[in-house]
């Protein structure tokens, strides 16, 4: 009786949805889009979202702009509502009037969007509308306020407690490899055997977040090398002909590469997890591992040295210079000028070394000169910098590269970019 109570079940849903999609036909997305906010069954709920985003696919330039526009102006928050549940709740607090505020504070297409999620492949698709709806705010700053809807929807569907934690290695899926080669963003990665080099041998680890409803979509990753000491330039690490150790015989574990992959979650925080679970599974794994450290690019370095000198720097100098940079270069907002060091000083590292001659590719040469810097993740350490970074905007550094700083002349200033 179960299975053919199943059976006739699944037979009506799909004689059901098909009605609902032939009624639906030749109707306005945004028509489209009321009657799923206004319908409660499951079925036909389901058969309208997947309809909306086959529409929204299926849409030129100027289509997806409109259904942007209706997005934002006709399933709006009502302000006058919102101050009114406001003023009734601030005179009687309780769960009936706080309720009516916070169903006034929720513009519909807040709604619409979870609705549009419940569809199988909802969440790779709205990622992708995401994507539209940054290219089109360049144009229409009106949006920026629909965009706001986004972030606060991904940050929930992203957070860390539904990311999953994958290494990837020579035998992941080709789907997989080919989207890693694709994403690298810090060193390019220039064939399968130049992958290969950095994910077969036994001293190479990479590992990504995965979500669920994306599951060969890496949000982003991080490429590791373990070896003996801290390394001093790119080029020795990803050596063609190196020697690989073997994983237990590694003291030190180098982040030399993190590549966020979906632009279209932009403002959504993966790395700071990330660098944190990936050191505690290599610590659990490999106990000879006593040093975390990042071999990182300095990317705004050769345009703030551009701004304030005419002559190329000796190799001592542009050390010195590019300790100084990071530690006295600061924003608007007086913390750190260079992206990279904003990162991984906020995730609780320091600055432990700079390096010169340490990125001769073209990127390398172009963003830096060439320079690189560690950054040390001391576990011991690690939470008082981030809290002396986040309340004091206290920049944590060795004492030789606080000396590299100092010793850079005092005409050469760190004035705010």
């Amino acid at each position: 009786m179960s299975y053919l109570s199943g059976l006739f079940s699944t037979v009506f849903e799909r004689r059901f949805a098909r009605a609902v999609s032939t009624d639906a036909q030749g109707r306005a997305i945004a028509d489209l889009a009321r009657d799923l906010l206004g319908t409660q069954g499951e079925v036909s709920g389901t058969t309208l979202a997947r309809l909306i985003l086959d529409q929204y696919a299926r849409a030129d330039a100027e289509g997806k702009k409109a259904f942007f526009d209706f997005l934002l102006c006709d399933l709006e928050i009502d302000p006058v509502e919102v101050v009114e549940t406001l003023k009734d709740y601030k005179a009687s607090p309780s769960k009936r009037s706080y309720r009516a505020f916070a169903v006034a504070s929720e513009p519909g297409r807040q709604e619409l969007l979870r609705r549009l999620n419940q569809v199988r492949g909802g969440t790779q698709r709205l990622v992708s509308m995401r994507r539209d709806l940054l290219d089109m705010m360049r144009q229409d700053p009106a949006l920026e306020l629909l965009d706001v809807d986004f972030q606060h929807l991904f940050a929930s569907w992203f957070n860390r407690g539904f990311l999953v934690l994958r290494r990837i290695n020579w035998s992941s899926p080709a789907a997989v490899l080919e989207k890693i080669i694709a994403y690298e963003a810090v060193h390019a990665i220039d064939s399968w055997d130049d992958l290969r080099l950095r994910l077969q041998p036994a001293d190479r680890r990479c590992f990504g977040f995965f979500h669920p409803a994306m599951p060969d979509e890496p949000l982003i990753f991080v490429e590791v090398a373990l070896t003996q000491g801290i390394p001093n330039s790119i080029q020795t690490l990803l050596a063609e002909g190196r020697a690989p150790i073997e994983a237990e015989e590694a003291d030190t574990a180098v982040f030399y590469s993190i590549s966020n992959c979906q632009a279209s979650l932009s403002g959504i925080s993966f790395g700071n997890s990330l660098i944190k679970q990936v050191v505690a599974d290599l610590s659990r794994d490999l106990a000879s591992l006593d040093t975390f450290v990042t071999l990182s690019p300095i990317p705004g370095l050769a345009d703030w040295l551009d701004q304030r000198q005419t002559s190329a720097p000796d190799d001592a100098t542009l050390q010195a210079q590019a300790a100084h940079y990071l530690l006295s270069a600061k924003r608007y907002d007086h913390l750190p000028a260079d992206p990279v060091a904003r990162f991984h000083l906020g995730n609780g590292a320091a600055v432990h070394a700079v390096h010169a001659n340490a990125d001769l590719s073209e990127n390398g040469m172009r963003q830096s000169k060439g320079a690189m810097v560690n950054y040390l993740y001391d576990l011991s350490q690690i939470t008082t910098n981030h809290e002396h970074f986040v309340t004091e905007k206290t920049v944590a550094a060795s004492a030789a590269v606080s000396r590299l700083s100092a010793s850079v002349s005092s005409g050469f200033t760190g004035a705010q970019e």
